[in-house]
C-alpha cells in the first residue's frame, strides 16, 4: 500500500488517532429516536467509507486530509491474523473384523476439517451467492455490505450481513480463539472483543481481511470458511453440519439441502432444523422461516447463474426434510459395543498423561479440540463375549447385594489391554439409575475406577515367587496343620508387625503335611501361612511390585503385616492381570497400555507413550511360579474354568473371608485375564447367592470359561518354560545323623546346610542322654531341598540295651550286669515260670541279649 507523508509524522499521526478514537470505539447500539439513528449511521457508513477506501483505493482520494490519517492509522492496525488449528473432534476407534471402528467422539465443537475436493460445488457456489457474490471479482472487503451492514445495526436488525466471505472468515477465527478459554469473565470479553458491534473491531477486522488475502488464495479462505464456520449448537463446518443435518458427507450434498445449510447461515440459532417440534420454525409448519431463506439462497444463486431456473423450481418444491444424526461428546456412544467403560479410561489416560499437555486443561484441549484420531488396544469381538458371558450370570443389580462384576484382558509382552467389561451399564451424569455407575471396577481410582478389592488367594502368587527367591523349592513339604499364628513366628524388614496372633482357616484343601506345589493347586491357607513364617514378608511385597502391583487408592496403602500373605490389599483387577501377564511372560512385566497410534489432523502421527516393559522376577522364579500355577487350572481349585482346548494355561482363584469377594486370575503365553465378582460395597456372602443356576463361589468359573476359549481361539498359546530342578527340588542336600547331638549343636549344624529347624517338645525313647537328640525327621542321609524343615526329637534317655553274654552266666551276674546297664525291674524264674533252683545258670532272657528296652521295662532271666 502507498505511503503519504502524513504517516511518517508520529505527531500529528497521534493527533488523528487522539481525535478519531471516539468513532473507533464507539458502540452501535439502538437510537432512541429517529434523529439518532440516521446520526448513527451517517457515523457508521462515514468510517466505514472512509476506512474502505483507504484500505483499498488510497490513490483515489489522494490521501488528504482525515482520509490520509485514517490511511496511515489504518495500515498501523495490525495485518497478521493468527490462525490456529479449529478445533475439531477427536475419534476413538477399535477393531471389529480386523477393521477399524470408530466407537467414540470428543470436541468442544462438532467439526471435521474436509479438504476443497470433499465440499460440492454446490455448496461453495450457494454460498457465494448468498453471503459474497462478488467473493472472486472484489477484494477483501465488502464496502455496500459494510455500509448496509451498518445501517442494520443502527436500525436493530442483525439479520442482515455486512461483511465479505474474507470478513466473515476473520470474524469466526476470532471468535474461536475465545472458545478455549474456561474463565466466564475471560471469555466474554474475548467475544466481545471478537464479535462485539464496534467500529473498533469492525475496523480491526478489515485490518485483517486485507491481510488474510495478502497471504491466502481466494479458494483456501473459503475452504477455511466452511471449515469454521457454525451451523447451530455445537455443530461446525460444513462435514459435521452434512453428517448431522443429512446424514450425508459434504461432497454429496444436494441443491436442496446445500441451500438449506447456507440458510442456517444467516441466523443459525433461530434456523437449525433439529428442533421439530420449535413452534416458530419446526417441522410442522414445514420449517417454514428456514425454508423462507433456503428459498432466497436459491434465488440469488438463479440470479448469479448458478444454476438454472428449473433447477432452482424444483428444489424450491423439495420440502425441508432433515435426518438428525444423534451426536454426543464422550463414552455415552461406545455402549453400543459395550465400550463405554474402556472408552472412558482412555479418555482418562490422555488426562493424566503428559504427552498430551502440561495441565489438565491443556490436556483436556487436546482431547476435545485436536482433532485426533485414537486408534485403541481393543478388540470389540472379543469385547463382545466377554460382555455376554458376564452379563449372562451377572445382572446390573440384585436385591440385598451393591453386586460388581468385571472382566479384564491384556496380552503379554505388550500390555496392550484387549476386553475391559463389567456388568453396570456406563453413566457418568449427576443422575445414575439403578444399575448404572461411573465407577470402571477393573481400573484404579485415578483412572475412573474404585479403590480396588481385596484379592484373597490369587495373592499368593507372589508368595510363591519369595518363597522360590529365598532358596525354597516346589516339592519342599510343608506342615499345614497349624492354624495360630504368632506375629513373633514372622519376619519383615520393611515394616514393624507386631500385634495379636493371627488365626488362620482352610477355605479349601487339607490341612496335614503337604508339597507346596499340593499346597497351591489345593489354595491351602495354613500352608501359605506356614511358609510365610520361612521367608521375609517384605520380600513378598517387593516381589509383588517388581510385578507392576500398587494400591487401586491412595486411600487403601499397600500392607505387608502376615496376612498379606492371603490377599487382603485392594488391588484392581486390571493390576492383578498385568502381574499374572509378567509371571507367564518370563518375569517380563508390561505397564498396561490402550492406545496403538493416534494420528493428527494432517495426517502425521502423534507420538503415543508406550509400555514400559522390565525385569520383574528372574526368568527360573517365574517359570516356577507358572508351573505351580498352572497346577491350579489342571488339577486345583479352577479347573471348571479351564477351556481344555488344548492352550497351555495357569491361574489363581481368589476368595475372601465370607466370600465377599471372589475372583480368577489366568494367563496364557500371550494374554492374561482377571475376572472378580463380589461386593461393590456391604458384607454380602456370595456363597449365599446362586446365578443362573450357579452358586456364587463358583460363578466365577463359567464366567471365565467362555472368555478364555474365545481369546485363545484367536490368539493361541504355546508351552510355558519349565521349572529348572532347583525350582522343583531347591539344592539337595543329605540330612546328617545329628543323634547325639544337643538341641543347640543339632540346629547349628542343620542350619548350616541349608535347612530349616524345628524342635518336637515331646521327648522319646532313646538310648542317648536325656536332652540329646534321638532322632530326626526326616531322617539322617535323606536327600530333601534346600529350605527343608528338620524336626528334632529330643532323647528321654530311658532306652538301653540288654547286655550281651547273660545266658549261661551265673543268676547272680547276669542280674549285676543288667543293673550296671540301668534296668531297674529284673525278675529271675524257673523253667515254666516255676521258683528257680539256688546256684543256676541263666538260660534264657527276655528282651533278648543285644535287644533295646526302656530301663524301667521287666527283664526275665530264666534259668535251666
Amino acid at each position: 500500500m502507498t505511503s503519504h507523508p502524513f504517516s511518517a509524522d508520529p505527531a500529528r499521526r497521534a493527533e488523528f488517532w487522539r481525535r478519531f478514537e471516539p468513532l473507533r470505539s464507539y458502540e452501535l447500539e439502538p437510537a432512541t429516536s429517529r434523529i439518532g439513528l440516521f446520526a448513527q449511521f451517517a457515523i457508521a457508513s462515514l468510517v466505514a467509507a472512509v476506512l474502505v477506501a483507504a484500505a483499498v483505493l488510497p490513490g483515489l482520494l489522494g490521501m488528504t486530509g482525515v482520509v490520509s490519517a485514517a490511511a496511515s492509522g489504518f495500515e498501523q492496525l495490525p495485518a497478521t491474523l493468527s490462525i490456529a488449528p479449529f478445533a475439531q473432534n477427536s475419534t476413538l476407534y477399535a477393531k471389529q473384523g480386523g477393521k477399524d471402528v470408530p466407537i467414540a467422539s470428543f470436541y468442544a465443537q462438532n467439526r471435521q476439517n474436509v479438504s476443497w475436493t470433499q465440499v460440492s460445488q454446490t455448496m461453495k457456489d450457494a454460498t457465494i451467492a448468498a453471503e459474497d457474490p462478488r467473493y472472486y471479482s472484489d477484494g477483501p472487503i465488502d464496502v455496500l455490505g459494510t455500509v448496509r451492514g451498518a445501517l442494520s445495526t443502527v436500525v436493530g436488525n442483525n439479520v442482515q450481513g455486512g461483511s465479505s466471505i474474507t470478513q466473515q472468515y476473520v470474524k469466526n477465527v476470532e471468535v474461536q480463539r475465545c472458545d478455549a478459554l474456561t474463565d466466564a469473565k475471560k471469555l466474554q470479553a474475548c467475544y466481545q472483543d471478537a464479535a462485539g458491534v464496534t467500529l473498533q473491531r469492525k475496523v480491526q477486522e478489515m485490518r485483517y481481511a486485507v491481510g488474510i488475502e495478502k497471504k491466502y488464495t481466494k479458494q483456501e479462505i473459503l475452504l477455511g470458511y466452511l471449515n469454521v464456520v457454525g451451523f447451530g449448537g455445537q455443530i461446525y463446518g460444513v462435514a459435521s453440519a452434512a453428517h448431522y443435518y443429512f446424514n450425508t458427507t459434504a461432497d454429496k450434498l444436494t441443491l436442496p439441502q446445500a441451500a438449506t445449510l447456507v440458510a442456517m447461515l444467516n441466523n443459525p440459532a433461530n434456523l437449525r432444523i433439529d428442533e421439530p417440534k420449535n413452534t416458530a420454525n419446526g417441522a410442522a409448519n414445514g420449517y417454514k422461516a428456514t425454508k423462507d431463506r433456503r428459498d432466497y439462497v436459491l434465488d440469488r444463486m438463479y440470479v448469479n447463474h448458478k444454476i438454472t431456473k428449473a433447477q432452482r423450481d424444483a428444489a424450491k418444491a423439495t420440502p425441508v426434510s432433515p435426518t438428525i444424526m444423534p451426536s454426543t461428546s464422550g463414552c455415552a456412544t461406545a455402549a453400543r459395543y459395550n465400550a463405554a467403560f474402556f472408552c472412558d479410561y482412555v479418555r482418562d489416560v490422555v488426562l493424566n498423561d503428559p504427552a498430551f499437555g502440561k495441565t489438565s486443561d491443556d490436556r483436556w484441549a487436546t482431547l476435545t479440540r485436536g482433532g485426533l484420531k485414537i486408534y485403541t488396544t481393543l478388540n470389540l469381538d472379543l469385547q463382545a463375549t466377554a460382555q455376554q458371558s458376564l452379563s449372562s450370570y451377572i445382572p446390573a443389580t440384585e436385591e440385598g447385594i451393591d453386586l460388581g462384576a468385571s472382566n479384564v484382558s491384556m496380552e503379554t509382552g505388550t500390555g496392550r489391554i484387549v476386553t475391559m467389561v463389567e456388568n453396570r451399564a456406563f453413566n457418568n451424569t449427576d443422575q445414575p439409575s439403578p444399575g448404572t455407575t461411573a465407577v470402571n471396577y477393573n481400573t484404579d481410582q485415578a483412572y475412573g475406577g474404585s479403590q480396588g478389592f481385596q484379592t484373597g488367594s490369587t495373592f499368593k502368587a507372589f508368595d510363591l515367587a519369595a518363597w522360590l527367591e529365598s532358596g525354597h523349592s516346589l516339592y519342599d513339604s510343608i506342615d499345614a496343620t497349624q492354624h495360630d499364628f504368632p506375629t513373633s513366628d514372622f519376619t519383615n524388614t520393611c515394616a514393624d508387625i507386631n500385634g495379636p496372633d493371627w488365626p488362620v482357616t482352610n477355605d479349601e484343601g487339607s490341612a496335614s503335611y503337604l508339597s507346596v506345589l499340593s499346597a497351591t493347586a489345593e489354595s491351602v491357607n495354613t500352608a501359605f501361612a506356614k511358609m510365610g513364617t520361612q521367608v521375609d514378608l517384605c520380600s513378598i511385597l517387593n516381589a509383588a511390585k517388581s510385578l507392576g502391583v500398587h494400591p487401586a487408592s491412595s486411600a487403601n496403602p499397600l500392607t505387608s503385616v502376615p496376612s498379606m500373605i492371603l490377599g487382603v490389599n485392594y488391588l484392581s483387577p486390571l493390576t492383578m492381570a498385568t502381574a499374572y501377564a509378567g509371571i507367564a511372560n518370563g518375569g517380563v512385566v508390561c505397564t498396561p497400555v490402550a492406545i496403538d497410534k493416534i494420528i493428527n489432523p494432517d495426517g502425521t502421527s502423534r507420538k503415543v507413550t508406550p509400555s514400559s516393559c522390565t525385569q520383574g522376577l528372574r526368568p527360573d522364579i517365574a517359570a516356577g511360579v507358572t508351573y505351580a500355577l498352572q497346577g491350579v487350572m489342571s488339577n486345583g481349585t479352577a479347573t471348571s474354568a479351564n477351556p481344555d482346548d488344548g492352550v497351555p494355561i495357569m491361574g489363581k482363584t481368589g476368595t475372601t473371608d465370607d466370600s465377599l469377594q471372589n475372583w480368577l486370575v489366568t494367563s496364557t503365553s500371550k494374554v492374561a485375564t482377571a475376572t472378580w465378582v463380589g461386593n461393590v460395597s456391604g458384607q454380602t456372602p456370595l456363597r449365599s447367592l446362586y446365578f443362573n443356576g450357579v452358586g456364587g463361589g463358583d460363578v466365577k468359573f463359567e464366567i471365565a470359561r467362555p472368555i478364555l476359549q474365545a481369546i485363545n481361539g484367536i490368539y493361541g498359546g504355546s508351552d510355558f518354560t519349565p521349572p529348572s530342578d532347583a525350582m522343583l527340588y531347591g539344592s539337595q542336600i543329605t540330612v546328617p545323623d545329628v543323634t547325639g547331638k544337643t538341641t543347640d549343636e543339632a540346629t547349628k549344624t542343620l542350619q548350616g546346610l541349608g535347612l530349616t529347624v524345628s524342635v518336637d517338645p515331646t521327648p522319646v525313647d532313646g538310648t542317648q542322654p536325656a536332652g540329646t537328640i534321638a532322632a530326626t525327621s526326616p531322617t539322617s542321609d535323606t536327600t530333601v531341598a534346600a529350605g527343608t524343615q528338620i524336626t528334632l526329637q529330643t532323647s528321654n534317655g530311658l532306652l538301653a540295651a540288654v547286655p550281651s553274654g547273660l545266658i549261661g552266666s551265673a543268676v547272680t551276674d547276669a542280674q549285676a550286669a543288667l543293673t550296671a546297664a540301668g534296668f531297674t525291674n529284673v525278675v529271675v524264674q524257673g523253667p515254666g515260670g516255676a521258683t528257680p533252683t539256688p546256684g543256676a545258670s541263666v538260660a534264657d532272657v527276655s528282651p533278648g541279649e543285644g535287644s533295646q528296652a526302656r530301663k524301667d521295662a521287666q527283664i526275665v532271666l530264666t534259668t535251666g
